[in-house]
């Protein structure tokens, strides 16, 4: 196997080695920051001689037609799909009670198909707890996939420690808010409190979810190995099976930019264009964070009150009961009218690579970080929950390479953040230290770098099976 490639684009030669044909079977939660991390490690896989088969739920469906070398299976569960209302955990633990007739008798249909090669593996996400009994009722080894920080899995290890600890009984008025978390202290007790807003459902829910990741195969991460070593070495001992971090995983392969939310809007490229090089805020809070009405106004005062261009992605249901635009500020749009544009839905991996993108302002979702660490483009976090606050701390704190616009969002303090990142001196050393990171990650794919033997190694093991 042999990855190669320039500096902009690693690809994954189309050559494969020795599989023996064997099938893989994927299947991700239904929501586009795990369908997309999980169809980029199908299409690896692809690459590498492995017949592919996705398992999906008929509502949130992948764009077939994107992926033709593809098998698609739907299986039906009656849920609308995913919301952040109420807390993740609820949504995805109804999902694990309530996929498992039709997941089984999908699976057990695919391994009995006749005249077909052998199926090597299982791969579902790691929320999937589920999915373990089933494969080993059926003999097929499972994988798991983690679309989110190896540290996030610690702290999701230890939620019910801290339940316990009565962290989660804490409010801002509390001096140990922010104080750092004794077993992590490169985090704020803040920081583990904003992961949860239903505390004891998601501490019970992820203690089965753990239970069932140290009984799978192995864990696959859509990480590299560097900014995070000392993390994978803490793990040794909770996790004792395979680990492969093969991420990030949209270096590999030139993907079509699909969306489960809404059509990409590409109007907007011809203004971007025109603008000056590093000059244009990217504003986008990912396909689940919603805004309070009050929020979503003082992002923009913050934004116009700038006096920079902005590109704003901003989704018809960001704002609960909001048509689209209808909650922006009075004359808004005539104020910032040549200088900022709003969007729908934008293909962000192609806007982050933009020369005119100067920063960008996000929900700290991991897909959202790693594409920005990619393109050497400083970050304006504003987490959201669950992994996010973790990611955010890491970002601004760990590896200083963005800044965290934390707890309550005001125009005064999003146009402090925005000039301290595209202005100031504070700016350009954020920049320098991204690009070293960003370095990183590019020799993390040379030959024999960190992401390239782990994929070499995952490849040896999934065709061991």
């Amino acid at each position: 196997m042999t990855i190669h490639g320039g500096r902009d684009h690693t690809i994954v030669e189309s050559t494969p080695p020795p599989t023996k044909g064997q099938r893989i079977i994927l299947f991700a939660l239904p929501v586009q920051g795990h369908l997309s991390p999980m169809l980029q490690l199908a299409s690896i896989l692809h690459t590498q001689g492995f017949k592919i088969i996705i398992i999906h739920t008929e509502t949130n469906s992948p764009n077939h037609s994107n992926y033709p070398h593809f098998t698609f299976k739907p299986i039906a569960v009656g849920v609308t799909g995913l919301t952040c209302e109420p807390e993740p955990s609820s949504h995805i633990t109804y999902l694990n009670e309530h996929y498992v007739d039709s997941f089984t008798e999908c699976l057990a249909g695919l391994l009995a198909e006749p005249n077909e090669p052998p199926v090597a593996c299982l791969i579902t996400d790691a929320e999937y707890y589920f999915a373990q009994e089933v494969a080993d009722s059926m003999k097929i080894p499972r994988l798991v996939s983690w679309a989110c920080t190896i540290v996030s899995v610690l702290v999701y290890r230890d939620i019910d420690y801290f339940y316990q600890k009565g962290y989660f009984n804490l409010t801002s008025e509390d001096s140990e808010y922010e104080e750092p978390v004794p077993e992590y202290p490169l985090l704020k007790v803040k920081d583990v409190i904003k992961t949860s807003r239903n505390p004891y459902g998601m501490a019970k829910y992820l203690t089965k979810v753990m239970k069932e990741v140290k009984a799978s195969a192995g864990i696959i991460w859509n990480s590299f190995k560097e900014p995070e070593e000392a993390i994978l070495h803490t793990l040794n001992n909770d996790f004792p099976i395979p680990r492969f971090t093969l991420g990030p995983l949209q270096k590999y392969l030139p993907l079509s930019s699909s969306s489960i939310v809404f059509e990409h809007d590409r109007t907007f490229f011809e203004w971007l264009d025109a603008q000056a090089p590093k000059s244009v805020i990217y504003a986008s809070f990912g396909t689940l964070a919603k805004l309070s009405e009050l929020e979503f106004q003082e992002v923009a005062y913050g934004l116009a009150n700038t006096n920079l261009p902005f590109l704003w992605v901003v989704r018809p249901d960001v704002v609960k009961s909001s048509e689209w635009l209808d909650l922006l500020p009075e004359k808004f749009l005539e104020q910032v009218r040549g200088r900022g544009r709003i969007v729908k839905w934008c293909p962000q991996k192609e806007v982050l690579a933009h020369e005119a993108i100067g920063c960008f302002w996000t929900h700290s979702g991991w897909n959202s970080t790693l594409e920005s660490i990619c393109e050497g483009v400083p970050m304006i976090c504003s987490p959201r929950e669950v992994g996010q606050p973790i990611i955010a701390r890491y970002v601004s704190d760990v590896w200083k390479i963005g800044i965290l616009l934390d707890d309550v969002l005001t125009r005064e303090g999003i146009e402090s953040a925005v000039k301290r990142v595209m202005l100031d001196k504070e700016g350009e050393q954020i920049r320098n230290r991204i690009n070293l990171l960003k370095e990183d990650v590019n020799i993390s794919f040379d030959e024999g770098g960190s992401s390239h033997q782990s994929l070499k190694t995952l490849v040896d093991y999934i065709s061991s099976f």
